[in-house]
């Protein structure tokens, strides 16, 4: 496992490592705890003497915890190591759908309430030990409930608030649905981090035969809410992009939502273009699909689809039919998340693995090392994109 190009010969971490997946994440943690097992065992630093790298060479940096249930449904966090002292990082999946307990003699699916308050229950069990907490939420809880526009509750802020109110230093998600949640807590460390670079990579491994010029790609928003994304794609791969907008009908409310009318689009022809359409979820798909379509009415050639979390809270046989008809030709979103055995067979599904993107994030913090180049990767991607090139010859 190839160590990234940082040098960490000149800094020396911030306390001993240690790392809790909850077990939403488990896979993810086990991932990202061999990348920095094999790193650190290959490193050297000009400071190995310091007291502070006593545990800096360990064969795993995961910490013993778990979140027990009563019969109830009721339920208490235990750490079974000590954590006195350590730099400790939390990863949990608040949309982890495949976990279940009991309540009274029935089986319960876990629910985004229930991890978040699982991982509070390890937060209260930490507290006051730890020498810093940080919280790895790549689905940001109670994201989507990020503004109010009526009388309603401020989840997601109040969820950051109690956070830090218990002692979190840090919180890092990955493409917030709006990174303006981070107001609610100006004053501690939050980052939103858009894994531009990891997509742009798997779209190219995946597709050889694409054209990167302004004749033969675009790049797509499906509505105003994903405009900064799909900017930064364009302008780093040098190429033009559209815009979807949703006309609305708000006299209704259905599901909790206005329903779409219509798709209205602005932006120049697509015809005979591969084009990628890019948005934070998927969520049902429904109106995903229906800017698939929208753009293969156009006369697009081929539609890719970028999401960073696939949700897919309606099942898969939409996506399958349109595959099928050739409305889209491949999706791809992370693994940051969980993902079903029956998606990752899918032949249009592409996994983007984050785990080595997490393990540099994580190893990066533990020394107080600058984070900055990893949160604008412009450079890296417009490397990738030579290469694509001179490898394709065009």
């Amino acid at each position: 496992m190839r160590q990234l190009n940082i040098d960490f010969k000149e800094t020396i971490p911030v306390a001993p490592l240690a790392i809790i997946p909850l077990q939403s994440s488990w896979k993810l943690g086990n991932n990202v705890n061999d990348y920095i097992v094999s790193w650190r065992k290959e490193r050297h630093s000009d400071h190995h003497t310091n007291i502070l790298f006593e545990e800096y060479k360990k064969d795993s940096y995961i910490i013993d915890a778990k979140c027990s249930r009563f019969g109830s449904g009721e339920a208490k966090g235990t750490i079974n190591e000590s954590i006195r002292g350590k730099d400790l990082y939390l990863i949990v999946d608040v949309t982890n759908y495949d976990i279940t307990y009991k309540l009274c003699g029935h089986v319960n699916r876990m629910s985004p309430d229930d991890h978040y308050s699982d991982l509070k229950r390890i937060i209260a069990a930490a507290s006051g030990k730890a020498r810093r907490i940080n919280v790895i939420m790549p689905f940001l809880y109670e994201s989507r409930q990020h503004k109010r526009s009526s009388r309603e509750s401020l989840d997601c802020a109040l969820a950051l608030q109690e956070l830090k109110n218990m002692g979190v230093d840090n919180i890092i998600t990955f493409d917030a649905h709006d990174p303006r949640v981070q107001n609610a807590i100006p004053m501690s460390g939050f980052e939103s981090i858009q894994p531009t670079y990891q997509f742009i990579k798997a779209l190219f491994r995946s597709v050889d035969d694409l054209i990167i010029d302004n004749e033969h790609m675009m790049m797509i928003s499906p509505d105003e809410g994903a405009m900064t994304r799909v900017v930064y794609y364009a302008n780093v791969l040098g190429i033009d992009m559209g815009m979807f907008y949703k006309r609305r009908d708000y006299s209704r409310v259905v599901d909790g939502r206005n329903p779409i009318v219509a798709h209205e689009f602005l932006g120049s022809s697509v015809e005979g273009k591969d084009v990628v359409i890019v948005d934070d979820m998927i969520s049902s798909g429904e109106s995903m699909l229906d800017t698939a379509r929208e753009l293969k009415r156009r006369k697009a050639k081929r539609v890719f689809v970028i999401s960073t979390f696939g949700l897919f809270t309606n099942g898969l046989e939409i996506f399958d039919k349109a595959y099928e008809e050739g409305t889209i030709s491949k999706i791809l979103t992370t693994n940051c998340i969980y993902q079903p055995a029956e998606l990752l067979e899918k032949p249009y599904y592409v996994n983007v693995d984050m785990s080595k993107y997490v393990a540099l994030l994580i190893d990066s913090l533990n020394h107080d090392h600058s984070i900055s180049d990893l949160l604008d990767p412009s450079d890296k991607i417009h490397k990738l994109l030579v290469d694509y090139n001179n490898k394709h010859n065009r």
